[in-house]
């Protein structure tokens, strides 16, 4: 009998095993393949990362950003400049990013295990029943809960039918050789209700991406884009990117963590910190032998986090808009800024009226 059966080892459920399996419990994780592939997420985090590593930059380090250049056509097209005096983002190896958070959930004592697949999750009153398919077949876990952080598409949250989130938007990702140091992302809002993105990556090349809603054509309106840069991706890959968390990301034992609970910035997508954020308040305040304390997760997560996504749906309104009001929007505000890429609140900052009246 496990304490917590966790689900998927990206971010969200490597960092809750590390948490949780520090605090003495018996965890086990339950990744489908291979950590960190296939890919389906972009390298670009707030410098932020590092909190939740350990004497990890050297090896997982590409590139410094101190800006952004936002367009309201493709490329080539005039850019409205968006940036600090200092960094504010990095570029990292996004698989290795994977690998060296599930060793740390290793160190701490959680039992990480590719290569299996969850197939079945039910719950009773007293546990979760977890079947999962390995190389000898199928095997049958028991634990107190089961934590879902498997993604847009959480085999945990259908099966618990548990509810969906708001909107799953379709990403898709490229990358070229080129070398490119700049410390400049390129923005394009040339895409119904999101953007597309060129990303430089220091020696490891240049990430190009966009997301659009269902039903669009990601592959042909990628492919026109890239064709803008006069570029060719030598390596693709596609995924969902969920918005907007449901209302009860929690069941009788069970608990969403990351992408399955649509915990992401909506004004970009990013998950990365917003997960490994809650997977921290779920090990703090769920405890397996009391389902009541899902209840406190909620709390906890929603707390913390429910004004950075209220207002990342404002921001992402803004998309959306006439091109006249964007590019009056974004002559008013470009230059010199004190946001943090992860907390919209910060539009609100001492740091940004500052940077605001600097300019006046």
């Amino acid at each position: 009998m496990h304490d917590v059966v966790v689900v998927g080892a990206g971010p969200a459920g490597s960092r809750y095993a590390r948490q949780a399996a520090s605090r003495g419990l018996d965890v086990v994780v339950f990744e489908q393949g291979e950590i960190g592939k296939p890919l389906a997420c972009s390298g670009h985090v707030s410098t932020d990362i590092w909190e939740f590593t350990e004497d990890a930059r050297d090896e997982l380090f590409q590139n410094e950003i101190s800006g952004a250049r936002f367009h309201t056509g493709g490329p080539g097209s005039q850019d409205h400049p968006f940036y600090k005096d200092e960094v504010i983002s990095n570029v990292i190896d996004r698989v290795g990013l994977d690998k060296h958070l599930a060793g740390l959930a290793r160190d701490a004592g959680a039992d990480v295990r590719e290569g299996h697949s969850v197939v079945g999750v039910t719950e009773d009153r007293d546990g979760v029943t977890v079947e999962v398919r390995g190389d000898d077949g199928i095997e049958t876990h028991r634990a107190k809960m089961v934590a879902g952080c498997d993604g847009p598409k959480s085999r945990v949250r259908r099966e618990l039918d548990l509810p969906e989130p708001d909107e799953l938007l379709h990403g898709v990702l490229g990358f070229s050789d080129e070398v490119d140091h700049g410390d400049f992302v390129d923005v394009h809002l040339t895409v119904p209700r999101f953007f597309a993105w060129r990303i430089p990556r220091g020696e490891a090349g240049v990430e190009y991406g966009l997301a659009v809603p269902p039903g669009d054509d990601a592959r042909g309106r990628f492919e026109e884009f890239v064709d803008g840069y006069g570029v060719e991706t030598d390596r693709r890959c596609s995924g969902l990117i969920p918005i907007g968390p449901p209302k009860r990301v929690t069941g009788r034992r069970s608990f969403l963590i990351g992408d399955a609970a649509a915990q992401t910035k909506p004004f970009t997508g990013g998950g990365i910190r917003y997960g490994m954020t809650a997977a921290d308040h779920a090990a703090r305040e769920i405890d397996p032998e009391d389902p009541a304390t899902l209840g406190d997760y909620e709390r906890a997560w929603r707390d913390d986090l429910r004004q950075e996504i209220r207002l990342g749906h404002a921001v992402r309104a803004g998309y959306s808009a006439p091109e006249p009001i964007q590019k009056a929007g974004m002559k008013a505000f470009e230059g010199e800024i004190g946001v943090h890429m992860d907390r919209p609140t910060t539009l609100f900052s001492r740091e940004q009226l500052a940077a605001l009246f600097s300019r006046s």
